[in-house]
């Protein structure tokens, strides 16, 4: 009875406020979430020896990250692009929501000996969050907490460098563009934590691996990093 109601309400709802997908824009059949299931299905996910390889490529010289996982491929101008694209600039948080619990859901399958204490979000700088109006990672960070249970901390670390956009960057260039760029901000309660940071995309891994230095040099036990996902 109560499955029958739930559906009378969705489709009342839906008549009343009608949802669209992130990416595509089209009206959300009932049982979608955020992105509708065309788009979804055309959205490259990766398996586990890919994940290893980028590990290696991204994270391997340094070893601050203990781990990551990312369950998909970011391809320019496709499904998954666009919907990142009205995370970050369409206030669409309930995307950014969908998408952490889709992250929690595969790690809780793929990744069952991570055990992280808190939940961090890559923090962007005031300015930065000033002129979007919200951090997209803090949105993706909660999905991810709604499902597993684990704390999320907002405010333990902050960006205290204002860096210009990594998106056209080269490797090193990335790296000294985010040297220095944070701040740990509550040593208390990081220390001797095991602790996930999440963004929306991984692209050579230099802002979680800046935000992990400081978090080990703060005392924190372990990193792991996450994102919706990774891009060449």
């Amino acid at each position: 009875m109560s499955e029958v109601l739930n559906s009378y309400w969705f489709s009342l709802f839906d008549s009343i406020l009608p949802r669209f997908c992130c990416s595509c824009k089209t009206k959300l059949a009932t049982g979608d979430k955020s992105i509708c299931s065309n788009c979804l299905k055309r959205i490259k996910e990766i398996d586990d020896s890919r994940l290893q390889i980028e590990y290696d490529r991204k994270f391997g010289v340094k070893q601050i990250i203990s781990d990551f996982f990312s369950p998909f491929l970011f391809e320019k101008d496709k499904e998954l692009q666009h919907a990142i694209h009205s995370l970050k600039y369409e206030n669409k948080f309930r995307t950014g929501v969908f998408f952490g619990e889709v992250i929690a859901e595969k790690i809780i399958n793929r990744r069952s000996n991570w055990i992280p204490d808190i939940i961090i979000p890559i923090p962007l700088h005031k300015l930065k969050e000033t002129e979007r109006g919200y951090n997209q990672s803090y949105f993706i960070a909660k999905g991810f907490s709604k499902v597993t249970g684990i704390t999320l901390i907002k405010s333990a670390v902050k960006r205290s460098k204002y860096t210009e956009s990594q998106t056209t960057l080269t490797f090193t260039e990335r790296e000294e563009n985010i040297d220095g760029a944070f701040k740990v901000t509550n040593k208390k309660a990081v220390y001797n934590k095991s602790i996930l940071l999440i963004d929306d995309v991984i692209t050579t891994g230099a802002t979680v691996s800046e935000c992990g230095r400081v978090l080990v040099e703060a005392g924190a036990k372990k990193i792991f990093a996450a994102s919706i996902a990774i891009a060449d």
